[in-house]
């Protein structure tokens, strides 16, 4: 009788560490946020969907704790004591671990420091990387609108030029990306969310480059779906 209690305590102990290696803990602080709620999201299907909440009441600290099958974003959300749901929110790429994010209620998107999570970091890399497309093409569109008022057709098509340019070295930048962070999640989510309109030879290649782990990701499995949609698309195309 003691030796089956031994060996169920050991099989218990064995199903506890296992669990813990699956969980991501979050914690964090929002300063000035005094009442409150705080919403944990991410989607599932095609559908955002609120996974945890957490009433604020006096003290601005929280932490959520989720059991993570797989690397993937999630976004925080805060509902104010009168029930407004703020437009701005906190995305972040999620894994196991520990996770901390720091931010302001004034600021509560822009202002967000997210720690601990890989992914998350190679994301905001990538960031950096996407706002200089972001910012040139704000640029062209400033342009364009000075040109139609002018009506000077040949500068607008000029602009036109630029732009679709701008698209396609954006595209190989995203893909350059994902091809050098070959062993991270993060990769196969950058070429869904960014540079899905690209020739589906890249993204083939992408995928390709992806470690064994990688494919067998969320986002993984993804792009492999996608690809074969793409293909299939372009296939009844050319027919």
């Amino acid at each position: 009788m003691r030796y089956s209690i031994s060996i169920l305590i050991v099989f218990l102990t064995l199903i506890g560490c296992s669990s813990d290696t699956e969980m991501m803990n979050i914690s964090g602080s929002v300063k000035g946020l005094k009442k409150g709620t705080l919403l944990l999201q991410k989607f599932e299907d095609t559908v955002l969907v609120t996974i945890d909440s957490l009433i604020i009441d006096g003290k601005s600290d929280f932490h959520f704790s989720q059991k993570v099958e797989s690397p993937e974003i999630y976004y925080l959300y805060v509902r104010l004591k009168d029930g407004t749901l703020r437009d701005d929110r906190i995305t972040f790429f999620g894994e196991t671990g520990n996770l901390n994010i720091q931010t302001n209620l004034a600021n509560f998107g822009n202002a967000a420091r997210v720690t601990g999570s890989r992914n998350d970091s190679i994301l905001k890399s990538y960031n950096k990387i996407k706002q200089r497309y972001v910012s040139k093409n704000l640029d062209l569109i400033e342009q364009r609108l000075k040109s139609q008022v002018s009506k000077n057709e040949s500068i607008i098509a000029d602009i036109d030029k630029k732009q679709q340019s701008l698209l396609v070295n954006k595209y190989f930048a995203t893909i350059n990306f994902a091809l050098n962070h070959k062993d991270a999640e993060v990769a196969p989510y950058l070429v869904l969310s960014e540079a899905y309109n690209a020739s589906v030879k890249y993204l083939d290649t992408v995928y390709n480059g992806l470690t064994p782990k990688i494919k067998d990701s969320k986002y993984g499995k993804e792009l492999e779906s996608f690809i074969i949609e793409r293909k299939k698309l372009d296939s009844t195309k050319v027919n």
